[in-house]
């Protein structure tokens, strides 16, 4: 697989099989990740990578916790653009009719997010982290350090989820992990083998226009 094929047929996926990953693979995917781009060479990325009892301990404890109050950060902020929000609400209502939910289902529409909690089924979670003390060019170290891991993931045969929404529980997740309160938990990243038969892994998701985002300058001519 090249990379082009790998940034094309990665997607989020929200529903795995049971089949195991093996540790010589994870580690493997992980160990090359590390060349991902940094700035100033300060590789702030951390992780966690969980699999097993430990994976299953950790998932009961957030099924019977609560989200953080207040939360550590925010990562839907872009909800106050009116841009930004119409493609969560495209998306997300193509995402619900692929499943079969119905508009006014709100039950429905509420637990479908909670399956976060249990990465969907993924037999691996890598949860990702870092020291506070980090600003905001190093998230974006960390960003970039994901998506290596995610088309990495891809080329080996697997698929992946990152999961923000575990973002909700940060001190949840520190505490049983054990992880200092200087520490900020980032998100989650599923990682598996894709139940390829499942409607929520095969709807079409909407990308803007590259026009809308990018913007040529200097260039005789660019092709369509």
């Amino acid at each position: 697989m090249n990379v082009t094929e790998a940034v094309l047929s990665r997607r989020s996926v929200r529903a795995f099989t049971e089949q195991p990953v093996a540790a010589e693979l994870v580690r493997e995917i992980l160990d090359k990740a590390r060349w991902a781009p940094s700035g100033c060479n300060f590789q702030p990325w951390e992780a966690t990578v969980l699999t097993g009892e430990p994976l299953r301990a950790l998932q009961e404890v957030l099924i019977a916790a609560r989200p953080d109050e207040p939360l550590e950060y925010r990562f839907d902020k872009p909800n106050a653009s009116p841009r930004h929000l119409a493609r969560l609400k495209e998306v997300g209502a193509r995402r619900f009719a692929a499943l079969g939910v119905e508009r006014g289902d709100s039950a429905e529409r509420d637990r479908f997010p909670r399956q976060n909690l249990t990465s969907f089924g993924a037999p691996v979670l890598i949860l990702s982290h870092f020291p506070k003390l980090v600003g905001e060019p190093q998230w974006a170290d960390v960003g970039m350090w994901l998506q290596t891991i995610m088309l990495l993931a891809r080329e080996a045969g697997l698929d992946t989820c990152p999961q923000e929404f575990l973002g909700l529980y940060g001190r949840t997740i520190k505490d049983h992990l054990g992880l200092s309160e200087d520490t900020m938990l980032f998100c989650g990243l599923a990682l598996g083998y894709r139940d390829a038969a499942a409607p929520v892994n095969t709807f079409d998701r909407p990308r803007v226009e590259l026009e809308e985002q990018v913007c040529f300058l200097g260039f005789e001519t660019i092709p369509a």
